[in-house]
């Protein structure tokens, strides 16, 4: 009687099957059990299952990558605010810098003549130097004689015109009570005597101090940024070759361009608001027309609003030593020139160096003063402009490189 056939027992579900060769035929199922389905297989058959995303799929989708944008941003707002807050723990060094670099940028085309004339480059400097802290001692020397000759006459003056002010108040069209501006005297008496004054002194007094220190160092830093600029410049460009470096080069030349500009652009508008409201002040005899005429060419290099700032404070004086209707005249004469400069002076002095948007300006005032007060919204605008020129430098945009640079890319290739 011969033997039933052994059969192997069927194989445990989920175990590899034994690797066949790719030419031989699938071994036989004498048992008739059917091999049981490998894992991928199982759970493809299993209604309802749902594969596992990979986390980076995660970030692929629309929210994924908002997600990224917005953690990049949020990452260079930090990144921005820390060295703000960096900068201003040493703002006694970065002001001087910047005050020194835009100096020297709208100096050195005048030094550069000089050098090119044949004179080495420390003698160019010094004339340079010479120069300029002539013209700043003649101006303060005129203030001050200015001042001193005048201030008999506007303190009586002043007297006289604060009598005139108080009939006005209490006869003119809105007519107020002898009792209000009694109170409104002596509420600025004891402001005057309070001890906020006393401590308002002694915060001006570190005010000069660091005023001093500060100028100081300007001077310094300015000396030698004239002298070795492009030595400094050659230096920090060091680390960088090739299309890098390139560009670099061209963003440090497009600043001086556009500092220098804007210096150059600003004290042409500022003299010619100074000469039509020092003409005018002079005309209507109101006291330090002089020093107000040079209070509007220093506060003309503040955009928007510093003209504003000097004609109020020459309509405040005309109001004191020459009445309401000289101040009124003041004020339209200040307007008046305003709008000249706004429509005309500045698209044609400065329509090329001050690419910004007015609301661009205001933001930039508005930044600057909250940092670093009077001279942060000195040096915001032209930073702004500075900012915007780099930047189109960087992305191939800007449309004044292409007779600097006629090896700049073209405008639709990405920046390096």
């Amino acid at each position: 009687m011969s033997r039933p056939a052994r059969t192997s027992p069927p194989e445990r579900a989920g175990w590899p099957e034994p690797a066949q060769p790719s030419d031989a035929e699938p071994a036989a199922n004498p048992a008739g059990v059917e091999p049981a389905a490998s894992p991928p297989a199982a759970e493809a058959a299993t209604p309802g299952a749902k594969a596992a995303r990979p986390p980076a799929a995660l970030w692929s989708d629309g929210l994924g990558r908002v997600g990224t944008r917005a953690a990049q941003v949020l990452l260079i707002l930090t990144v921005a605010a820390v060295s703000v807050f960096a900068l201003m723990q040493v703002k006694l060094l970065v002001i001087p810098l910047l005050i020194a670099l835009i100096l020297a940028a709208a100096i050195g085309p005048f030094v550069n003549m000089l050098r090119r004339r044949g004179l080495p480059g420390g003698v160019a400097t010094g004339i340079a130097f010479v120069a300029l802290l002539a013209i700043l001692a003649g101006v303060s020397t005129v203030i001050y004689f200015s001042v001193r000759n005048q201030w008999g006459e506007l303190a009586a003056q002043a007297s006289s015109g604060l009598d005139e002010l108080e009939k006005f108040l209490l006869t003119g069209p809105i007519p107020l009570e002898q009792g209000q501006l009694d109170q409104a005297r002596e509420a600025v008496v004891q402001f005057a005597t309070s001890s906020q004054v006393r401590s308002g002194a002694v915060t001006g007094l570190s005010v000069v101090t660091e005023f001093i220190a500060g100028a100081s160092l300007m001077v310094v830093i300015l000396f030698f940024f004239l002298k070795d600029g492009a030595k400094i410049w050659n230096f920090f460009l060091r680390p960088f070759s090739g299309q890098r470096e390139a560009k670099l080069r061209r963003a440090g030349r497009r600043t001086l361009e556009v500092l220098g500009g804007y210096v150059r652009g600003t004290a042409i508008v500022a003299l010619v608001d100074t000469v039509a409201i020092g003409a005018a002040l002079l005309i209507m005899q109101v006291p330090l027309a002089i020093p107000l005429a040079i209070v509007v060419f220093i506060t003309a290099f503040i955009p928007l609003v510093g003209a504003t700032i000097a004609g109020i404070l020459a309509a405040l004086v005309a109001l004191v030593a020459n009445g309401p209707v000289v101040a009124l005249i003041v004020v339209a004469v200040v307007v008046a020139v305003n709008q000249l400069e706004g429509d005309l002076l500045q698209p044609i002095v400065m329509g090329k160096s001050l690419q910004l948007h007015a609301l661009v300006i205001l933001m930039a005032l508005t930044a600057g003063t909250i940092l670093a007060g009077i001279v942060g919204a000195v040096l915001s605008v032209p930073l702004a402009a500075v900012a915007w020129a780099i930047i189109q430098v960087w992305t191939a945009e800007d449309p004044n490189l292409k007779d600097m640079n006629p090896d700049l890319p073209p405008a639709n290739t990405r920046p390096v």
